[in-house]
């Protein structure tokens, strides 16, 4: 496997340990212990938590994010293309995804908090972008 194809796969996998030790947490911990029923976890107007909402938005977030890289990974991989850059922006991306998600279900909102998620997000939208034009590039 490439590199890009390693830092997809530690991308995938994050976007479930988000969601298997946050929300899968959250939820199944109040429903066995019968705090809720099953049925009560809505998608419109969820309750709960801050962090357990911001941990909700964070999911929804990687899996908003996971297709776009996936596409770029995929199209280098097919492509055959491998260089050091590549590379380096591909393990990127989902480091910074695990700070963004980090900051976005431990620390509440706030302008600094904000900033900083906004940052890590930027660093992996630029990475992403950086990737796709290093590939047309190699392509001419």
């Amino acid at each position: 496997m490439t590199t890009p194809v390693y830092a997809l796969l530690a991308f995938a996998v994050w976007t479930y340990l988000l969601l298997f030790s946050t929300v899968g947490w959250y939820r199944w911990s109040r429903i066995l212990t019968g705090r809720a029923p099953i049925s009560s976890f809505k998608a419109i107007n969820p309750k709960g938590a801050d962090w357990y909402l911001r941990a909700m938005r964070a999911h929804a977030n990687c899996v908003e994010n996971l297709p776009v890289f996936a596409a770029v990974v995929f199209a280098i991989y097919v492509a055959g293309i491998n260089t050091p850059a590549i590379n380096t922006l591909a393990v990127t991306v989902p480091v910074t995804r695990v700070g963004q998600t980090l900051v976005h279900v431990a620390l509440p909102e706030s302008n600094v908090s904000v900033s900083l998620r906004f940052a890590f997000f930027f660093t992996q939208v630029i990475c992403v972008l950086a990737m796709a034009v290093l590939l047309l590039m190699e392509l001419r």
